[in-house]
């Protein structure tokens, strides 16, 4: 990570540091792996019987379906964990993926799991907030990283510009309710903010972003019922006193960050966390017919 996306002392106070961010996954990705699976992101529930890894990939699945991605496509995942879903669709969709994430420890898992699935697919230890390509993609993809980011705004705009003209940003991300009180805020997200190490706003918010970065946005929806599950699914896999000891013993805010998987449950089911999901498409500029 660079010195400039680190943005000095005043991040501290943030719950989206990003030293704490890149220190926590760095401890924490190898013991999240083992109780969440090789995707450490939400399901999608269709029938509402599916394992978690089934709705994991169906998430992958919907968003990648609804991205239209070509065959051969260059593909920019950002935020990509331990590459997962970059592998999923350079497997399943014939595309070309680049990963990037500020943990060194993801980007290390990423690079052996593309060795062993046999997959062409690069992974970069890169800031998605100072990101820097010689050339654009054809398609941008984020699952659950955005929220992480300092300034959503600027960062919607620095990726129009690795984004081809006709080609589209794809990514879902996690969402509050608009025009909640002080009190259902302090209750409901505040407590996931901590945890989770991010800073929520609503789906209109990014909305406004993207217009300002000149997409066009073609999807926008609430996933929030398909993937509530997920949560019921999480304090299921917690419930084991030995990682809570194992949580006590890492330090790293990981005792918090299991915490705030109670917390993420309650604001499905109050409706004041969103998961959302978007679609946006960067306009080919056409010249002027001259006459």
């Amino acid at each position: 990570m660079s010195s400039s996306s680190l943005r000095g002392s005043s991040a501290v106070s943030r719950p989206n540091d990003k030293r704490r961010i890149a220190a926590h996954y760095d401890v924490i990705t190898a013991y999240y792996r083992s109780f969440w699976g090789e995707h450490l992101h939400h399901g999608y529930w269709i029938r509402g019987n599916e394992s978690k890894e089934e709705a994991q990939e169906q998430l992958v699945e919907h968003l990648a379906g609804l991205a239209n991605m070509e065959e051969g496509a260059r593909v920019l995942d950002i935020g990509c964990g331990i590459g997962a879903s970059s592998l999923y669709v350079a497997r399943k969709h014939h595309v070309r993926p680049t990963g990037i994430t500020i943990s060194p420890a993801q980007v290390e898992m990423a690079r052996k799991a593309a060795a062993e699935a046999k997959v062409d697919a690069e992974f970069l230890l890169m800031d998605a907030e100072a990101m820097d390509f010689a050339q654009p993609f054809d398609v941008l993809w984020s699952i659950e990283s955005i929220s992480h980011y300092y300034d959503r705004k600027k960062f919607f705009s620095l990726a129009a510009q690795f984004l081809k003209p006709g080609g589209v940003f794809a990514f879902t991300d996690w969402f509050k309710r608009p025009g909640l009180s002080p009190a259902q805020t302090r209750k409901h997200i505040a407590p996931i903010e901590r945890g989770m190490l991010c800073k929520l706003e609503t789906m209109d918010d990014y909305e406004s972003y993207l217009a300002a970065s000149g997409f066009t946005i073609e999807h926008r929806r609430d996933l929030t019922p398909q993937c509530a599950k997920t949560w019921d699914v999480g304090l299921s896999l917690i419930a084991d006193k030995g990682l809570w000891a194992l949580a006590a013993k890492l330090g790293m805010g990981f005792p918090t960050y299991l915490n705030a998987f109670r917390f993420l449950r309650a604001g499905f089911r109050s409706g004041n966390f969103v998961y959302g999901l978007f679609v946006a498409r960067k306009p080919i500029l056409r010249e002027p017919v001259k006459h």
